[in-house]
């Protein structure tokens, strides 16, 4: 069993269909299995942008027209989702597992701020390096609303390549990180294995 002396933070990313979610959860999982007296909060800010759009504001008409075209939202706005649920609902000494955020580079300094504010020190961050080839079948596969809302599958991994990518040579090259980068071609038990091995020096 793992000895799990503090509050951890984990950062989830990579392209979509990469299985950020569900290794997210595992990972989860495994942080209560190995750490029973400490919480965990999980920040996916998914779902509060989705209520957001479905309202009438003209904010929201604006931030649904960005969604159809397939576009991401602006930095402030993904900002003011996440910081909303961090300052809402974070205690201070569970572990934090954070999915999809941040993902344009702007954003991820801001983030930067944020746990530094909180005392997060030696964050992991969790890549999930997979060819855009897996990703068109991943999302191919899974038929999500959300991803026939969001545009089609090549404008997802347009802006990933020309926004998120830059986020993540961002995180490898900052030494207050830890990067670890997985093979997420993998089976999705391999994949975590792989998770657990690299952040945890634990085979399982």
């Amino acid at each position: 069993m793992t000895n799990i002396t503090k509050p951890e933070t984990f950062i989830f990313i990579g392209p979509s269909g990469c299985g950020k979610g569900t290794q997210a959860e595992l990972l989860i999982s495994y942080l209560k299995e190995n750490d029973s007296q400490r919480g965990v909060f999980y920040l996916e800010s998914g779902e509060k942008i989705r209520n957001f759009m479905a309202s009438e504001s003209y904010s929201s008409k604006l931030s649904r027209e960005f969604y159809e075209k397939g576009m991401l939202q602006p930095e402030f706005l993904a900002v003011w989702v996440w910081s909303d649920i961090l300052i809402e609902n974070l205690k201070g000494n569970e572990h934090l597992v954070v999915d999809g955020t941040p993902r344009k580079l702007r954003e991820a300094k801001v983030f930067d701020t944020a746990l530094r504010f909180y005392k997060r020190e030696g964050t992991n961050v969790v890549f999930l390096n997979v060819s855009n080839t897996w990703s068109k079948e991943r999302l191919t596969k899974r038929g999500r609303v959300d991803d026939k809302m969001y545009g089609d599958i090549e404008k997802r991994l347009n802006w990933y390549e020309k926004d998120v990518v830059p986020t993540i040579k961002y995180l490898k090259n900052d030494p207050n990180y830890k990067f670890h980068e997985i093979n997420g071609e993998q089976s999705i038990e391999q994949v975590h294995k792989e998770i657990i091995g690299k952040v945890f020096k634990e085979t399982i």
